[in-house]
């Protein structure tokens, strides 16, 4: 699979997901939970947008494709970690599962947002 096609897949788990919390965990989980699961939703989505973007970079605007390639990895990971720690983390009232263990995964993904960003901004810029 591309990064284009991988972009698209984070987009359409995020709007499942969105959906899903909509519609069948509102009356299964908390309030608190349930803004929780909106949260990961919504940074899923920006950075899912963000990952889209970063897929159709034309080289030309790309000083290091490199660094553009690694702030793709970056947002991926942090996609991953910060949003799926909430989605599991949130849910555990249904599932029963003792997944305190993942609460400090939720801010390294935050990290990996950041790093990403960050090295995106190092690689843009017209070649020299």
């Amino acid at each position: 699979m591309n990064k284009t096609s991988i972009s698209a897949l984070v987009l359409a788990i995020a709007v499942i997901s969105g959906a899903f919390g909509a519609h069948m965990l509102k009356n299964l989980l908390t309030e608190d939970h349930l803004k929780s699961w909106h949260t990961a939703v919504e940074y899923q989505f920006y950075h899912g947008l963000g990952l889209l973007f970063l897929s159709m970079v034309p080289e030309t605007f790309v000083k290091q494709q490199r660094l553009l390639n690694l702030s793709w990895k970056f947002l991926l990971t942090g996609v991953i970690l910060f949003s799926g720690s909430i989605y599991l983390l949130s849910t555990t009232e249904i599932t029963s599962l003792n997944l305190r263990w993942l609460g400090p995964v939720t801010p390294i993904g935050g990290l990996f947002f950041i790093a990403g960003w960050l090295t995106l901004a190092f690689s843009l810029g017209k070649k020299q």
